[in-house]
């Protein structure tokens, strides 16, 4: 056990784990962002967004904002961040953000693969298993998610999971502006597919910090 409850929590589905990102974790997946996780496709990411930076200020900037993040904690505002593993290998990050969490009990997402392991349905995989920490673990009410318009797959799996189309909105990347596309999930929607197969562990152990009663 941690001395940082976060770092504690698991979930686990029948094709993937997340576990919390300690730097033990962090430093496997450090030569993946060396290398780069943005393809060829329109960028995903809007501004700022350190995986647009380059070596080896990806890399210094990718840490700083985790290290950062795991201690700006504050009722209305967190961020839990996993390292996806697969086969026991890290090949992404999947984070779940909570937004004015006291008052409307709202979380969104973010998160990367790998480009060598994309393509094979671990995207749905993972956001499923994010939202089964959301709504299952944490109480949460509603869901959000964004993704610029040309961002096929994560809309995809937006839409897959029951999310429903909330509207649009602008964003930059890379200096340049681009449409959002804006998703909602509601706990009731959830709860007509939930699924019996994802595990959560050590979640109780993180809620004080969260100021989650």
């Amino acid at each position: 056990m941690s001395f940082y409850p976060p770092l504690d929590v698991k979930v686990i589905t029948p094709k993937l784990e997340l576990h919390g990102a300690t730097d033990d974790l962090l430093m496997q997946l450090l030569p993946i962002v060396r290398e780069g996780v943005v393809g060829r496709q329109s960028d995903p990411f809007d501004d700022p967004m350190s995986l647009y930076e380059d070596n080896p200020v990806r890399e210094w900037k990718w840490l700083q904002a985790i290290w950062r993040g795991r201690g700006n904690v504050r009722p209305e505002s967190w961020r839990l961040y996993f390292v996806v593993l697969l086969d026991k290998q890290a090949v992404g990050m999947q984070d779940l953000i909570g937004v004015n969490f006291d008052t409307f009990k709202t979380v969104t997402s973010f998160s990367w693969l790998a480009p060598g392991v994309r393509q094979q349905g671990l995207g749905r995989e993972m956001r499923a298993a994010i939202l089964h920490l959301a709504f299952e673990g944490l109480g949460a009410a509603e869901a959000g998610s964004d993704a610029f318009f040309d961002n096929v797959a994560s809309n995809r799996v937006s839409a897959a999971l029951g999310y429903q189309p909330n509207g649009s909105d602008w964003a930059t990347r890379r200096g340049q502006p681009a449409m959002l596309n804006r998703w909602r999930l509601t706990r009731d929607v959830w709860t007509l597919n939930r699924r019996s197969d994802i595990e959560l562990i050590d979640v109780e152990a993180c809620k004080p910090l969260l100021h989650i009663t």
